[in-house]
């Protein structure tokens, strides 16, 4: 990807977030577009040869719109400030685990898992967490997976609403991090002296990893990416041998 032409462009969209200069400026916005969803393409492709789950997945199943969802905002500028797309074997509204690629100055981050889960869902990963605890950790507290992604609590996200996932994110979240909220206690029918109550509370499973401007810039990112998402593929597939059973 041209990740120059790419942050330049979200640069000047940041600060001109209106239709009007958009307009007069589709034709940028249309070349930086195509090149986002060719990098997305190639992504899947690589992704692909670890996690065929993905194989039939298209690009238009993964970029979101660059539109803003206003409703329920009080920032009603109609445009994001960021390109963002979810790789999810189900499309990018399934409460599946995916992966997850976003480009936006000074704020850019691969993350890996699920946003937002119900409580009934959250309830029986939860349970799952403490009938295969072996496994959970040895996909989470391996050095690799600390190393990239940390632990619970040890990231900040700052909180948004379920509606604006994938429409809206934070103004900055930490380097790395590994939930994006969490219960401030046990969870309600759950032992409080769990040995490792954290991962309890828990309210969803996703794991991010903030890189540099120019990592995307080139083709050289999506090996990198690889790696990074192969860190976090154990604990995404353990989350989602439970979503399954749900969708």
């Amino acid at each position: 990807m041209n990740s120059t032409r790419i942050l330049n462009f979200l640069r000047q969209i940041a600060a001109n977030n209106n239709r009007e200069w958009f307009q007069a400026h589709r034709d940028e916005y249309e070349a930086v577009r195509k090149d986002f969803n060719n990098g997305i393409a190639q992504a899947i492709t690589a992704i692909t040869e670890f996690d065929d789950e993905i194989a039939h997945v298209q690009v238009k199943d993964c970029v979101y719109r660059f539109n803003r969802d206003t409703r329920f905002s009080p920032d009603k500028s109609p445009y994001k400030r960021h390109l963002g797309a979810y790789i999810c074997m189900k499309g990018k509204k399934a409460l599946r685990g995916g992966y997850y690629i976003h480009l936006e100055p000074g704020n850019c981050l691969l993350a890996t898992g699920s946003y937002w889960l119900p409580t009934n869902i959250l309830t029986a990963c939860r349970n799952e967490i403490m009938a295969n605890t072996a496994q959970w950790l040895a996909a989470v507290e391996n050095p690799a997976f600390v190393k990239t992604f940390g632990k619970p609590g040890e990231g900040q996200w700052p909180e948004y609403s379920a509606n604006e996932v994938g429409e809206n994110t934070p103004e900055k979240a930490s380097e790395k991090g590994f939930g994006l909220t969490m219960l401030k206690s046990c969870p309600v029918g759950f032992p409080r002296d769990y040995e490792y109550i954290q991962y309890l509370r828990m309210k969803d499973y996703c794991c991010w990893h903030h890189v540099p401007d120019t990592f995307f810039e080139g083709d050289r990112w999506i090996s990198e990416a690889v790696k990074i998402f192969r860190v976090a593929k154990p604990m995404m597939d353990f989350m989602n041998s439970v979503i399954d059973d749900y969708e």
